[in-house]
């Protein structure tokens, strides 16, 4: 007698409308705290600004070393053990750092909370590797691009939930972070294939690799991809001027308020997401990676100069869509950047640009925070309060003369994705944002 045939149920199929949802959840969970965080360490600190100030970037600082430390440990260890795993983990403990800061009773509270994230957050780099994965490599940059609008449209529907629920409650926007992050986590629980493989995973996991030395250890191993890191790290550290000054430098020179600086965060992040959903697949398809990294330094350069010089408002408005063409460059890099490594070394990749991307966050913040305020001294005989900007425009002309002589195609055979990819024009299809095979 023959044994009944046992039905099984489809296995589900990497594909990038799960982990576009999941990037989408978390940069809006992530959003919901800007305007808020500030003003709650304001309370702890008994109505001190200065005081607060000194919170705020000490919180900064703290969460950009644990990310410079970890980063590439959570890397490794989504190579050895896949990446579901490891966004699960970063996911879980996002929301574990917003009910803490919900629940805080003292600012070491708060600060135990952002080192806690700090340690786990690798949600963006885990999903950079996810989609290295299930991605052909000359599809990357599109849908890098399509990963960077979900960040820009997170961070225009996130601050202005945590500004409306922090018309009620200080406490309330972080519960709804909570939220949106827990409920993240328990789609991926439940829902979110794994996109590599076994025989695709490294071999074992090295503590030698699992660090910001080993992580250099890899960027040098591979002709061009140290002078690619070094771009990126240069256009993150040059991004850090913005959540570093900017609400000081309008309100000071052009005596913006409140609402006008949160009406120009909703055109910024709408420019973003037009580039970055719309025109990154198209322009890259036609220019190529290389030249649409030179393109994105070269507005970043031309952008900031103009925030900088821009003696009014209205005209400093202006730049928004030349400033939003910087959008070209993280897609075009990151596609340059995969293709020089093998499947079971992605995350390490990503790692490794995570731990570049904690010393930005350690270091932007102090140097444009310095000269700004140099800047604005009494008896220098000089006041360019644009001073700082234009530094970060001189760190993208850098990144640009950087890119010109690193930013080419690889001579070696590309290394083949670990799932089939989908082709171009099946990226956004709505049938393969959740697609199931047998």
């Amino acid at each position: 007698m023959t044994k009944p045939a046992v039905s099984r149920q489809p296995a589900r199929t990497p594909a990038f409308g799960f982990i576009f949802t999941s990037a989408l959840l978390n940069s809006i969970s992530f959003g919901i705290m800007i305007p808020i965080l500030p003003n709650l360490i304001k309370e702890f600190t008994g109505g001190d600004t200065a005081a607060a100030s000194e919170w705020n970037v000490l919180f900064a600082c703290v969460w950009g070393v644990m990310q410079f430390v970890c980063g590439p440990v959570l890397g490794l260890m989504s190579d050895r053990w896949g990446r579901r795993p490891v966004l699960l983990i970063s996911l879980f403990g996002l929301g574990v750092d917003f009910i803490v800061m919900a629940l805080a009773p003292t600012l070491w509270w708060l600060f135990w909370g952002r080192v806690f994230n700090g340690m786990t957050a690798a949600s963006f780099s885990t999903a950079n590797a996810y989609l290295a994965d299930v991605t052909a490599p000359e599809n990357r940059a599109k849908a890098f691009g399509w990963m960077g609008s979900a960040f820009s449209f997170g961070f225009i529907i996130g601050p202005a939930i945590g500004g409306l629920l922090g018309e009620y409650s200080l406490r309330l926007p972080f519960y709804a972070a909570a939220a949106i992050t827990l409920a993240n986590w328990l789609y991926g629980l439940l829902i979110l294939p794994e996109s590599l493989p076994p025989e695709k995973r490294a071999a074992r996991f090295e503590w030698r690799k699992a660090n910001p030395l080993g992580s250099l250890r890899l960027l040098r191993s591979q002709p061009g991809l140290l002078g690619l890191a070094g771009v990126g790290f240069l256009f993150q550290l040059s991004h850090m001027v913005l959540p570093a000054i900017f609400v000081l430098y309008v309100g000071y020179r052009y005596g913006w308020t409140p609402q006008v600086m949160g009406l120009n965060f909703v055109a910024t992040g709408i420019a973003g997401v037009i580039v970055q959903s719309f025109l990154v697949g198209p322009v890259v398809a036609r220019i190529g990676e290389r030249r649409a990294v030179l393109l994105g330094a070269a507005a970043g350069v031309v952008g900031f100069a103009w925030y900088a010089a821009a003696p009014t408002g209205v005209i400093y408005l202006v730049a928004v869509p030349i400033f939003a063409m910087t959008g070209f460059l993280m897609p075009g890099l990151q596609g340059l950047m995969t293709r020089r490594v093998a499947p079971h070394q992605q995350g390490q990749l990503q790692g490794a640009n995570q731990s570049l991307q904690g010393l930005a966050a350690i270091f932007g913040p102090l140097i444009f925070g310095e000269t700004f305020a140099w800047s604005l001294r009494q008896g220098l005989g000089l006041q360019m309060p644009g001073l700082a900007i234009y530094l970060a425009a001189a760190m993208l002309g850098l990144a640009f003369l950087l890119a010109l002589r690193t930013a080419r195609m690889p001579t070696a055979p590309e290394p083949a994705p670990a799932w089939s990819p989908l082709p171009v024009a099946a990226i956004n299809a709505p049938e393969n944002r959740c697609k199931s095979d047998a």
